[in-house]
């Protein structure tokens, strides 16, 4: 007991004892809707289509700018349905997730890409193109790349097929 006979006040103790005062106090940055930061948007496009005959529960698939389909995980019937179905409001190029909802309705969702031929390009899988070089796979390589230049600070790039990369982009 301290000199005047409480540490802390009645209020104080009966709160405290109650379960009315938080044990730690909390910064008001870690409330939700506080931080003022909302997530980014991960889909250009959601569409549902009525897809009969395509095999399987899922598909992921990039759609070139010429319409023809890369299939990176799925079935090996025609996704052109799908790819039909996001192409009423988004134009290829694009790269797109069909999760099969019942039956033969599929849900599709869509992200526009950007499609880069590079035809000279450093064997590989993936590129970036930094001010402080260029890295292959993830190892500093020498050389260039020309069609990735000025299309911003930091361009990274990973091959589809062939000659054909997908490339974002993004300043410092």
């Amino acid at each position: 007991m301290s000199l005047f006979g409480r540490k802390e006040s009645l209020h104080e103790r009966l709160a405290r004892e109650g379960g009315l005062v938080e044990r730690e106090p909390r910064a008001p940055w870690r409330e939700v809707g506080i931080h003022g930061m909302q997530r980014a948007r991960e889909w250009d496009v959601t569409e549902t289509a009525d897809v009969p005959g395509v095999d399987g529960e899922t598909a992921t698939f990039v759609v070139l700018p010429d319409g023809s389909i890369l299939v990176e995980d799925g079935p090996d019937t025609s996704l052109q349905p799908l790819a039909n179905a996001v192409e009423r409001a988004l134009q290829p190029p694009y790269r797109a997730h069909a999760v099969r909802q019942r039956g033969d309705l599929w849900a599709v969702q869509a992200k526009r890409i950007r499609v880069v031929e590079i035809r000279q390009a450093p064997e590989g899988d993936t590129l970036e193109l930094t001010p402080d070089g260029l890295f292959v796979d993830g190892a500093r390589a020498f050389g260039s790349v020309p069609e990735l230049e000025g299309l911003g600070d930091v361009v990274r790039a990973e091959r589809l097929d062939g000659d054909l990369w997908e490339v974002r982009a993004s300043a410092l």
